[in-house]
């Protein structure tokens, strides 16, 4: 379940986030990175490199409002912040003992697909389902 489940959020963040049109896809996932990459300034265990970790990802979820490569390696930056934070015991959800490692399995998902260029996964299962003439 440590495993499965994060995989499973990760397909269904990339499930939702194909229902919205370009650019708006685009632009609601530079956001959304944008506030992972702040997640751990409110309990952090890394002091001052919080704020230069959540710097670096701002700058790539700005990019990325015109690049999707970006907002994947803004995914892959927070996932290996997240590890960081799963290694030294401080989770991202200081009650969920292993929401850090969570979400370091979940994010390359995320990236993964980013970094395919965001593609609506929705449109191709309709295409897909579509008779054949």
């Amino acid at each position: 379940m440590t495993i499965l489940v994060p995989l499973l959020i990760g397909l269904a963040y990339v499930v939702l986030a194909s229902l919205l049109r370009e650019p708006h896809r685009r632009q609601v996932n530079a956001v959304m990175v944008a506030g992972a990459g702040a997640a751990y300034l409110s309990g952090g265990g890394f002091g001052p490199w919080e704020f230069a970790f959540t710097a670096v990802v701002t700058y790539c979820a700005y990019r990325g409002l015109d690049s999707w490569s970006f907002i994947g390696v803004a995914w892959l930056l927070h996932t290996a912040w997240d590890v960081a934070h799963h290694l030294k015991g401080n989770p991202i959800i200081p009650f969920a003992e292993h929401s850090s490692l969570g979400c370091a399995i979940c994010d390359p998902v995320i990236a993964v697909w980013c970094l395919a260029g965001g593609p609506s996964v929705t449109d191709l299962f309709v295409r897909s389902r579509r008779p054949r003439l």
